[in-house]
């Protein structure tokens, strides 16, 4: 016969034993890991990130993020294994070549085969002779580079590379579309060339001696002027010069704090030139020149705020609310169509592998958000229409939007199709590694 003191002892050890068995699963289930993330696809952005080209960097970095941020927001890419999303991983050139090699390394040697660059044509050709020396010594980690500003000609013609995609206009070709409109401007006579002296101003110089002697032979050039890169202060004696040799029309394919200073000297000296430009549509440019450059000043890419494209009129509504500064406020469309257009490569060809996206980003056509845009597979040029416009103030004729908070914006002057500005090149394109 069992006491109550019995019952109650094995009540209890029943009653424990049934609590551990109850929670043996649950230490099981906490036992098996969680899923780990996708691993993220990083891009490695080789730019300026500090000096006199600072500003410059930033604007890459904020239009890349955006870019990146929306293929993210759709779940990433989908490749073989899975999906993952896309990262960028800022290295600071300080726009100089050997920092960029050596940058270049370090990319490598963290594993990253996608490479973006584009703020000096210098910084681009040195990046493209190491990432071919790279990808023959390590073919088991080749390297891709995505070029989306570097314009010399030269790097899609005598250096061309199965490795180098531009997404952006060479100079050749942005040169052409603003002597298209020079040739119908019969007020150009004089003309005063300046730019950085470095490969891609004096071929900016050379584009233009050539385009201007084939549209316009009745034009005088009355200079043909070079300064050192991202080191003048102060541009009042090139703006004195503008004015001493009667110009009527200044080109220069000036970028950065070096086209901002030069602008806001002339018009401190008050030079009554009109401007032919690659870039004064920003970073400083429209609010720097004022009134002064109303009707007077012209840039030239393949997109601008006002140019009537509904794609592109959402994509920067949405980039306008992910960066509400007006500082912040330079969207280039190239940009956008680069990321995208990397990842569809990764996406068709399943994987990251460098020769994959390389195969698949040669020939692809791209027409969302209103891109025309073809990746030409002889010279891995980009070839899309180019707009120039022409500085107005905002909410007269087509400036419905303005630049930078500037009160400031353009309106189209003209379009220069995608036929008008396919050039002849002189790659000679090595074949893709199997």
């Amino acid at each position: 016969m069992t006491s109550s003191r019995s019952f109650g002892f094995l009540a209890r050890i029943v009653s424990v034993l049934t609590v551990a068995a109850a929670a043996a699963p649950l230490a099981a289930i906490a036992a098996v890991p969680a899923a780990a993330p996708a691993s993220p696809i990083r891009l490695a952005v080789i730019e300026a990130m500090s000096g006199p080209f600072a500003n410059t960097g930033d604007a890459i970095m904020r239009n890349l993020r955006f870019a990146v941020d929306r293929i993210n927001a759709r779940g990433g890419v989908t490749l073989a294994d899975g999906r993952h999303p896309l990262e960028l991983v800022s290295f600071d050139s300080k726009n100089q070549v050997d920092e960029a090699l050596l940058l270049l390394r370090a990319a490598s040697d963290q594993g990253m085969t996608l490479i973006l660059q584009g703020n000096s044509s210098a910084v681009a050709a040195g990046l493209l002779e190491g990432i071919n020396r790279h990808n023959q010594r390590n073919p088991s980690r080749r390297m891709v580079f995505l070029n989306y500003s570097a314009v010399d000609p030269a790097l899609t013609n005598e250096k061309c590379s199965p490795w180098h995609f531009r997404f952006d206009a060479n100079s050749d070709m942005r040169m052409a579309a603003l002597t298209e409109v020079m040739k119908r401007d019969r007020s150009v006579r004089k003309v005063y060339l300046i730019n950085q002296d470095y490969s891609f101003g004096q071929q900016v110089s050379q584009a233009a001696r050539s385009a201007l002697a084939a549209k316009r032979p009745d034009v005088q050039i009355v200079a043909d002027e070079f300064h050192a890169i991202g080191k003048v202060k102060d541009f009042a004696p090139y703006a004195a010069k503008i004015v001493a040799s009667g110009a009527d029309t200044v080109i220069t394919g000036n970028w950065g704090n070096d086209l901002t200073l030069l602008i806001k000297a002339a018009r401190e000296a008050g030079v009554n030139a009109n401007f032919y430009t690659f870039y004064a549509n920003a970073l400083g440019a429209p609010a720097a020149i004022g009134d002064a450059g109303v009707g007077k000043v012209r840039a030239v890419a393949e997109w601008h705020y006002n140019a009537g494209e509904p794609g592109m009129d959402a994509a920067y509504a949405a980039y306008r609310k992910q960066f509400p500064r007006p500082a912040d406020d330079y969207l280039n469309a190239r940009m956008l169509h680069m990321v995208d257009m990397l990842a569809a490569a990764l996406e068709k060809g399943g994987s990251a592998d460098a020769v994959s996206v390389a195969r698949q980003l040669s020939g692809m056509r791209w027409t969302q958000e209103g891109a025309d845009l073809w990746m030409r597979p002889a010279d891995h040029q980009a070839i899309k229409p180019l707009y120039v416009f022409t500085m107005q103030k905002q909410g007269v004729g087509t400036a419905r939007l303005d630049v930078e908070g500037s009160g400031y914006g353009f309106e189209t002057a003209l379009k220069v199709s995608a036929q008008d500005l396919t050039l002849p090149t002189r790659c000679v394109m090595p074949t893709l590694p199997r």
